[in-house]
């Protein structure tokens, strides 16, 4: 069984009923559930005070044994708040020996995007408390996925993807697209060639999708990429203004500006259906006749 150490770095949680259902399934599931008190802390919009904010993620460092799995409560916004303030050396340093298996997405995207720029250490892009591990009904496939990238030293993912035929090789980075487009020109978006960026966001509507890719494509982004796998953009649904103009015409639009293959169909995002993903690990993309299929290597992970 794991430890599950809780942290909100971000925004309030305002279903507190999902975040205290989640925790009572890993319990009853035989984990441990550490830092609970966090739950119900509030400033504002935000999980507390950022000091408070600040700390949850500072005292990581101290965190002892394996096998700990770190996960944020929820996002929403607040942790770009913390990026000058966060001991980025001393969490790489922890995650020397007994590394903490780190999980979330959404806002916590820039912190994830941090450690890897600055010290490459890997994060989880996956499930968090309230959303899905608290939602009325568990969903299977999340929990599965989840288990298999936390027990696994490599694992693959499989959908019905569409895009060009390809096989690509890289380090497998990305998560939210509007966290990470944010960090832009700063020190915790990571630099790396060849990649296979993963991209997904919610409620945004297809043109700022689009423009939100066309800025990583004019800051040359896109292009230094081996491929571009997009998962769940949920509430993107366009209006009658739109005309025709839908998501999927927007991402034909992307494909015609770049040589990358652009590859959709992941459940990856804010549905409750989601893979879990290690930012940073290596990974190989093939994608042939409707097929697509990443296998990754390289992550920490629960050591039996």
């Amino acid at each position: 069984m794991a430890q599950f150490h809780l942290i909100a770095p971000s925004g309030y949680c305002i279903n507190q009923d999902a975040a205290l259902r989640g925790v009572e399934r890993l319990l009853e599931a035989g984990h441990a559930v550490t830092n609970q008190t966090i739950i119900p802390r509030r400033q504002q919009r935000f999980a507390g005070t950022e000091p408070q904010r600040l700390a949850d993620i500072n005292d990581l460092v101290s965190v002892e044994g394996a096998n700990n799995i770190v996960m944020a409560v929820r996002g929403g916004y607040g942790a770009s708040r913390l990026l000058e303030s966060i001991h980025w050396a001393g969490l790489a340093k922890r995650q020397q020996h007994d590394p903490l298996l780190i999980c979330g997405h959404s806002d916590f995207t820039v912190i994830q995007l941090g450690l890897l720029a600055l010290h490459n250490v890997i994060t989880f892009s996956g499930p968090m408390l309230a959303g899905n591990f608290g939602a009325p009904e568990l969903d299977a496939f999340t929990q599965e996925h989840f288990w298999r990238a936390m027990q696994n030293p490599t694992f693959s993912v499989e959908w019905h993807g569409e895009g060009p035929q390809c096989e690509s090789e890289g380090q497998l980075w990305g998560g939210n697209l509007a966290m990470l487009v944010s960090l832009i020109g700063t020190p915790w978006l990571p630099n790396i060639e060849n990649g296979i960026l993963v991209l997904e966001d919610i409620n945004e509507h297809p043109f700022r999708v689009e423009r939100m890719l066309l800025q990583l494509y004019h800051a040359g982004i896109l292009s230094r990429q081996s491929a571009i796998v997009l998962g769940s953009f949920s509430g993107a649904l366009p209006n009658e203004y739109d005309a025709g103009y839908s998501l999927e015409t927007m991402v034909d639009f992307i494909r015609s500006r770049l040589d990358v293959p652009v590859i959709t169909g992941l459940a990856l995002g804010h549905e409750q259906q989601t893979v879990t993903l290690p930012l940073g690990a290596q990974a190989s993309l093939i994608h042939a006749d409707g097929g697509s299929r990443l296998t990754i290597s390289g992550h920490p992970y629960i050591k039996a």
